[in-house]
């Protein structure tokens, strides 16, 4: 692999789907979930969670192990019932509008049993966690519900919430970890976080530190870090999908395209190696954008 001279060396990134679902999406995991949501969802002014029951995927490393493109989706239902879907979205495949309420509105639907009363049917909430800039607006954590146009303090029906949590914006903007849970878990969730800000955030939150030792604990296997790679791999098949950055070249008029294909693979963790290899782009091109993320 060619790297640059002096290339900082990476961790293995806490928002790859399958260390996400290893350090949040299983059975013993409650603890930096309950954090986490707590973080996210205290922004819509719901109590504190108390306890939450994890609802595993067992399919997705196979399905990983099959070579298949998946994504995952942490489960989790409250203790009033409420149902939260947690995802990790990195790559704009510009339908992130449409894609969430098509996932929002399975899981609003499954719930209902036969012969249930619509009125016992549970909340839905949808954490989507992006790397792209989406929603359009500024903000790192936007929440959406169902409003009349003209009275926004006229809310329809609180069964549907979606929150959106912006990496790229966070990683770009001002930085309150000392105030905000929510700022404490991106510095940790973020790759290009700075080593100090992340031992800072673990330090002041005992679920961050939980969370990092389950994450090391897991990568410390050969298993976890192949499937891991696999996974990155998967991912990286899907931008070099979507980009032209090999055929086209570093043409004026590709530029844009180029810089947001190089973007996306830098918030997934990639090596600025690894990006050449792909896009044949050159590395001080590359590292460039680094600089700039």
């Amino acid at each position: 692999m060619k790297t640059l001279p002096n290339e900082p060396q990476r961790r293995y990134n806490p928002l790859n789907d399958f260390l996400f679902h290893k350090v949040m999406g299983e059975k013993g995991s409650e603890p930096q979930l309950t954090s986490f949501l707590n973080a996210v969802l205290g922004a819509s002014g719901r109590k504190p969670i108390e306890s939450i029951e994890i609802v595993e995927n067992r399919t997705f490393v196979k399905n990983i192990m099959a070579g298949k493109s998946c994504s995952l989706d942490v489960i989790a239902v409250l203790d009033d019932g409420t149902i939260v879907n947690v995802e990790v979205q990195l790559l704009n495949e510009r339908n992130m509008n449409r894609r969430t309420l098509f996932y929002w509105s399975k899981l609003y639907t499954k719930s209902l049993k036969k012969g249930q009363d619509y009125r016992d049917i549970p909340d839905v909430v949808t954490v989507n966690i992006v790397g792209f800039d989406y929603p359009p607006n500024e903000r790192v954590h936007s929440v959406f519900h169902l409003r009349e146009d003209s009275d926004l303090a006229a809310v329809l029906t609180p069964v549907m919430e979606i929150h959106f949590v912006n990496v790229l914006r966070w990683r770009q903007g001002k930085k309150d970890i000392a105030n905000d849970p929510l700022h404490r878990w991106l510095a940790w969730l973020d790759p290009e976080s700075p080593p100090e800000l992340v031992e800072e955030a673990k330090i002041m939150d005992g679920a961050i530190m939980a969370a990092d030792r389950r994450h090391k604990f897991v990568m410390q296997g050969d298993d976890a870090r192949s499937i891991y790679e696999m996974q990155q791999k998967v991912e990286w098949d899907r931008i070099s999908q979507l980009s032209t950055a090999r055929d086209e070249g570093w043409q004026a008029g590709r530029q844009e395209e180029s810089e947001r294909t190089v973007r996306n693979a830098l918030a997934k963790g990639y090596t600025i190696g690894q990006i050449h290899d792909l896009t044949g782009l050159d590395m001080e091109t590359i590292a460039g954008l680094q600089t700039r993320q």
